[in-house]
């Protein structure tokens, strides 16, 4: 355990030495935020709304006694989806979609001997690599849960049109009232750390593949697994250290 880390913080070190050339960086960056960010906006947008509606119908049907007023619906539904439920579930959901990518590609040019023909012509490889993935992760995957944010509080209305459990206007007086910046703040810094771990242990583990096509596979499965629990582990040190 204590080699891994040690391998993966000195990967990070080299990953984010000072770049041959900025122009050739650049657009390495921009080309991976645009696979980070507009390649992931679709699958987001679907399980955001469906979470949103989902969370409130839930909440809806356990509000069952009269003395609770109903717009308090709004508000659960309001902090579950700004605290937990973008930032987890979109951050596990993109480790799938995302790390998965990056780890495969990584260990594909490893295996493939692509990263030693980089490291010959004098091409700081884990700089030209992984550094431009990291950056669109922490910079894209934030953006992705204010669009998750936003689309699951739309979910959770257009429940209520739909289904009538609760009006749409109590709904929308429970968003209003009550509100904790916070809550903001906790998500904010979810978004950033978790878009982190994402892009780095999965380029840890495509930078490290030994063998051939079958190795890749397990690299990413490996990447993705190993991601995914750290995302958890961070979900609860922020929670528990900032709420």
């Amino acid at each position: 355990m204590f080699q891994s880390l040690g391998r993966y913080i000195l990967l990070l070190k080299l990953s984010f030495k000072k770049p041959e050339k900025f122009s050739v960086y650049w657009t390495e960056v921009m080309r991976e935020m645009v696979s980070v960010g507009i390649g992931s906006l679709g699958i987001i947008c679907i399980i955001s709304v469906f979470i949103g509606a989902v969370a409130t119908i839930q909440v809806a049907f356990q509000l069952s006694s009269p003395l609770v007023p109903r717009s308090i619906a709004g508000g659960i539904s309001r902090d579950s989806t700004i605290l937990e439920f973008s930032p987890t579930i979109s951050a596990l959901v993109l480790a799938g979609r995302v790390g998965s990518s990056i780890a495969s590609q990584i260990g594909s040019m490893r295996v493939t001997e692509q990263i030693d023909a980089l490291e010959i012509m004098g091409v700081n490889a884990p700089g030209f690599l992984i550094a431009p993935k990291i950056i669109s992760g922490i910079s894209m995957i934030p953006l992705l849960i204010i669009v998750s944010v936003a689309l699951g509080l739309t979910g959770g209305y257009l429940a209520c049109v739909i289904t009538g459990d609760i009006a749409p206007a109590e709904f929308v007086q429970g968003l209003q009232d009550g509100f904790n910046p916070v809550i903001v703040t906790v998500c904010a810094v979810k978004s950033v750390v978790f878009g982190f771990i994402i892009t780095s242990v999965c380029a840890y583990n495509g930078f490290y593949t030994e063998g051939g096509a079958l190795q890749v596979g397990e690299s990413a499965t490996r990447g993705v697994v190993y991601s995914c629990i750290m995302i958890l582990f961070a979900d609860l040190l922020i929670s528990s250290m900032l709420l």
